[in-house]
């Protein structure tokens, strides 16, 4: 091992230490205060070292906490780009995605989790992860995936209004 990468190391190692533990495992006895001082020092930590994806998936996890979905989806797609083969991140971005309905891309992300398990306990939360997902989308909700134009039925209701305007002016 190379001195530049022990010194790395070391030093990635030191600030790992001076993040405080997991703050989402009971979210409710954190206060705002603590997880935004969380999120600070994840962020720095993300910017000295952008290549990981361990980092920004934590972020992404806490943003999650902090009810910023749209900066905790940016986080962990980064982490899942930074490094296709991370598990957790994806998992993590399968999750975020489950968690706000969209079933058929959770799906997607969560087979991909799958394919990226390297234990059978990995393996296990991805394939219940999966389980929960299908059958969401089977029992309880309709799907809408929004890729579907919506100019026909808006020139419908327009003519509708222009046919009751006109309807109304002349009575």
């Amino acid at each position: 091992m190379s001195a530049s990468l022990v010194k790395t190391s070391v030093k990635l190692q030191a600030q790992l230490q001076s993040i405080p533990p997991v703050p989402w495992r009971d979210p409710q006895s954190v206060s705002p205060d603590e997880i935004r001082g969380y999120i600070q020092t994840l962020e720095a930590a993300c910017l000295e070292n952008p290549h990981s994806a361990d980092l920004r998936t934590c972020l992404g996890m806490a943003y999650a906490v902090n009810y910023e979905a749209y900066k905790s989806m940016d986080a962990l797609e980064q982490a899942t780009v930074v490094d296709p083969t991370h598990f957790w991140a994806q998992l993590k971005f399968a999750e975020l995605q489950y968690r706000l309905r969209a079933l058929i891309l959770a799906e997607r992300e969560t087979l991909k989790a799958v394919d990226l398990a390297q234990n059978t306990w990995q393996l296990n939360l991805a394939r219940r992860q999966l389980q929960e997902i299908r059958q969401l989308s089977r029992d309880s909700l309709r799907n809408v995936t929004w890729d579907k134009p919506l100019t026909v039925p808006a020139l419908v209701l327009s003519a509708l209004l222009l046919v009751m305007f006109a309807a109304m002016t002349w009575a």
